[in-house]
């Protein structure tokens, strides 16, 4: 193996603003080391942003994540880039060549004051990314209210001047001159010497298991809307209601006063399956059960439902969280449920029940299926780009899975949090805090040490297979 040291540039790219991606910035960049962290949507905070509570402990998601969003915006140490992607990486480690591409913003964030002007008057609508598509956004926003940085951005895409030429409303209603709808993309280069990859991980799609009806009822929810509908900063103040169509025939959340009576949850919709993803996702029995708990305090009348295989209740005060849960008056119900139907305006549940032996039927309200966790979408491009492995399941692999989980195949690269698998809040920010050491670590000897760049994670493998 080759154990050439490299001349290292001090400087660190951290790729992903959510959690992991916030939390290894800050360890690194408290230091006095320059961090560049990168984050493709407008704003930081990841899946943690969209979340009311953590469990087991029930905190205020927003509380623990946002004086960190906001430290990072002002940290001197860190240069945030928002709506950006990696491209092509060159060099080696402790010195990265790193080519980013940066989306046009149109609004230039040094001048944009937040008003809102521009954003009241625009035309242009599109299905919200951060509320999962449970209610609409202007195509000039701002994707939440605490947002980092707190700047409006123009999604192309949707916006009626940059598709036909024609419009500019919020050109003219902005009061400070900031917008530029005329504005291109470009694309920089900077200089790093050790890269950490915190890209975390999307949802599965439930729409691939039709027999639960996503896509069809309505009222069949995945678990990431239902924590949009439940959170007091979501698109109904926190007020647990049916979905409904607007004037354009979108399905979205409006605060109404109908609420449901019943409400069914289903477990591992696309985890422990032969047929999607045979792994356990982790966390889906625990926000299960948190959800439960929320429905619960909102709606003190409902009757709420688990539908679980097994109760995986893994970590510190989980245990302690299920049996709490259990005395609030939550039915445990032990099976697969076979397929969901409509009958007479509800929604019927066909499932097994374990414990006494036969199938039944239970109608409720609303089902809110928890879904798994999966690599992200540019995974193996962002793969194929650093030149790192993934895994079988997609996701990155690490060095090795017991002693260094945050190595990956290549040195001076590193992956953190639920980009390399399935794992809660408090994995993750220890994971970034692991990285962050390791970071450091190279800055403080003044090398990357080499000695697996020469030879992949799958190489290693089958060079250790052979000698069997």
């Amino acid at each position: 193996m080759n154990n050439q040291k490299a001349v290292l540039n001090t400087s660190t790219l951290v790729i992903g603003g959510g959690i992991t991606g916030i939390q290894t910035s800050l360890e690194i960049a408290n230091s006095g080391n320059k961090v560049y962290l990168i984050e493709k949507s407008a704003t930081i905070g990841g899946h943690m942003a969209t979340f009311d509570k953590t469990f087991p402990t029930l905190d205020c998601a927003a509380c623990i994540l946002t004086p960190k969003m906001v430290e990072v915006v002002q940290h001197p140490h860190i240069d945030l880039m928002t709506y950006c992607e990696v491209r092509g990486v060159s060099g080696g480690p402790g010195k990265f060549k790193v080519k980013v591409f940066q989306k046009a913003k149109r609004v230039d964030p040094a001048i944009c004051i937040g008003c809102g002007m521009c954003s009241e008057k625009c035309p242009g609508r599109a299905p919200s990314e951060f509320d999962f598509g449970t209610t609409m956004r202007k195509a000039i926003y701002i994707p939440f209210p605490q947002a980092v940085p707190n700047k409006y951005v123009i999604d192309a895409e949707n916006c009626i001047y940059v598709r036909n030429g024609k419009c500019g409303v919020c050109v003219k209603n902005c009061n400070v001159n900031c917008i530029d709808l005329d504005e291109q993309d470009k694309e920089v280069e900077i200089e790093v010497g050790n890269i950490v990859v915190a890209t975390g991980f999307k949802t599965f799609d439930a729409g691939k298991i039709e027999r639960y009806g996503y896509g069809k009822f309505p009222n069949v929810l995945t678990a990431i809307e239902f924590e949009r509908l439940v959170n007091a900063a979501g698109p109904t103040g926190g007020n647990i209601c049916f979905r409904q169509q607007d004037k354009k025939g979108n399905w979205i959340f409006k605060d109404d006063d109908k609420e449901p009576e019943s409400i069914a949850l289903i477990h591992c919709v696309g985890s422990r399956d032969e047929n999607h993803h045979k792994y356990c996702s982790r966390v889906c029995c625990m926000y299960s059960l948190k959800l439960a708990h929320l429905i619960r305090e909102k709606l003190p009348g409902a009757e709420v439902y688990e539908y679980y295989i097994d109760m995986r209740a893994f970590g510190k005060g989980y245990e302690e969280f299920y049996e709490r849960i259990k005395a609030e008056g939550v039915h445990m119900i032990r099976g697969k449920t076979a397929r969901i139907e409509e009958h007479n305006g509800k929604l019927q549940l066909i499932s097994e029940d374990i414990e006494n032996g036969h199938l039944i039927k239970q109608t409720a309200d609303m089902v809110v299926l928890a879904v798994g966790l999966e690599a992200g979408g540019d995974t193996q491009m962002l793969a194929e780009i650093l030149g790192i492995d993934t895994d079988i399941e997609g996701w990155f692999r690490e060095r090795d899975l017991v002693y260094d989980t945050v190595s990956s195949s290549r040195a001076g690269i590193l992956v953190a949090g639920a980009c390399q698998g399935p794992k809660d809040i408090p994995d993750s920010v220890a994971q970034g805090a692991a990285a962050a050491a390791k970071v450091l670590q190279n800055i403080m000897s003044d090398a990357v040490n080499e000695e697996v760049d020469d030879m992949s994670v799958k190489e290693m493998e089958l060079d250790v297979i052979n000698t069997l």
